[in-house]
Parts: structure tokens; C-alpha cells; sequence
């Protein structure tokens, strides 16, 4: 009678906290995670903006007169008036909307006119970069 070699396997004894820790990787391999909006809303979050940078008009027919409008009065976007008499020896005065400030914040050009002072006015263009 020939000898065959029989082995035999000891089957491997698991503690409950293995078994378990299997059983929950076993299940969740086959599972898909979606985490969603709590909001339900499905548009994502919008990128912070950069800050509006100051912003200087072409003065047309110019004599010395400066109009800048300041990057914190773009985005307050609260009415203003601007005096623009710069190194003029007389000034003008320039209102600019918060419609005027929102065209500005978004980029857009704006042309408006000055107070007529001195038997003149002078038309602004703010171009923002």
C-alpha cells in the first residue's frame, strides 16, 4: 500500500472584530457612496469674485481733471457722486449709479457727463481693465 500524504487544513480561527471588519468591507466594496446638497440644490457653489480694482475715466477735452472710482465704491455699489477737479483749477461733479457701479462691476464700459461748471462739461468713459 503506498502512503499518500494527506494534509490537512486547521480552518483559521477569526475573532468577532475581524469578522465583522470583513463583513463591512465585503459589503461596501459593492456599494456606491453619493453624497448630495443638503439643500437640494444641484448648482454648485459660485467662485468667490475677485475685487474690483480701481477704475480711471478718459476726461474727454481734458485741462487737469482726474475722475477715478474706487474699487470699494464699485463693489459697495452705492450711488455716488465724484468731484473730478484733479490739478483743474475749477471742478465738475459726476454722479454714477449703483446700475452704472453693477455695469462696472461686471466690466462693462460706462460714459457719462459732468456738471456743467465754468460755461463748460466734460464726458467721462470708465473702462474698466
Amino acid at each position: 500500500m503506498a502512503h499518500q500524504d494527506q494534509t490537512t487544513e486547521r480552518p483559521l480561527s477569526l475573532s468577532r472584530r475581524a469578522f465583522t471588519l470583513d463583513a463591512a468591507l465585503a459589503l461596501l466594496a459593492g456599494c456606491v457612496i453619493i453624497v448630495s446638497d443638503a439643500c437640494g440644490s444641484s448648482s454648485s457653489p459660485a467662485a468667490p469674485s475677485a475685487p474690483s480694482a480701481d477704475v480711471t475715466g478718459t476726461v474727454s477735452a481734458n485741462h487737469g481733471h482726474t475722475a477715478v472710482i474706487t474699487g470699494a465704491q464699485i463693489t459697495a455699489a452705492q450711488t455716488i457722486t465724484l468731484s473730478i477737479q484733479g490739478t483743474s483749477a475749477h471742478s465738475h461733479t459726476l454722479s454714477i449709479t449703483q446700475a452704472e457701479l453693477n455695469t462696472l462691476k461686471n466690466r462693462q464700459a460706462v460714459a457719462k457727463d459732468s456738471s456743467t461748471d465754468n460755461n463748460h462739461l466734460h464726458s467721462i468713459t470708465f473702462t474698466p481693465a
